[in-house]
């Protein structure tokens, strides 16, 4: 079993598999704001005593497997983590680009799951999502 991590009176593993996406599904996540973005994810969550474990940024959507101490609500980190990117974006990229106006660079809201005893699946399904939106896209080509 994987390492627990721990608090002052507390011991805890609390994964979760977090997806959120831009607003209105724009396909803006390219390449060099894909790197730029996974270190800004990580800074972020290091900020709320979370650690991302896994997670793809695919071209209209974000995959990841989070972990958060008990002591903060999941809705906490990931509001934070989507606002203060949202801020930097629009800082670094607002005047370059004409997509990136205000601090409104995702959509409200977010899709979560707990990861339980099923994190080596998550962690396959993050890895491989790219590959499984192309052979979906292919798939659907001959409808």
């Amino acid at each position: 079993m994987d390492e627990y991590q721990s608090l002052s009176h507390s011991k805890w593993e609390c994964k979760y598999h977090v997806v959120f996406i831009p607003k209105c599904r724009r396909k803006t996540l390219y390449a060099q704001l894909r790197q730029h973005l996974g270190e800004i994810f990580r800074n972020l969550a290091e900020r709320k005593e979370s650690r991302i474990e896994e997670g793809h940024l695919m071209s209209d959507h974000v995959h990841m497997m989070i972990s958060i101490p008990p002591k903060y609500a999941v809705s906490q980190v990931v509001g934070y983590i989507k606002g203060k990117s949202a801020i930097h974006l629009a800082r670094v990229y607002g005047e370059r680009k004409r997509n990136f106006v205000g601090q409104h660079f995702w959509a409200r809201g977010y899709f979560v799951s707990t990861v339980g005893r099923d994190e080596a699946t998550i962690r396959e399904y993050i890895r491989n999502q790219e590959q499984e939106d192309q052979r979906l896209d292919q798939m659907n080509l001959w409808r």
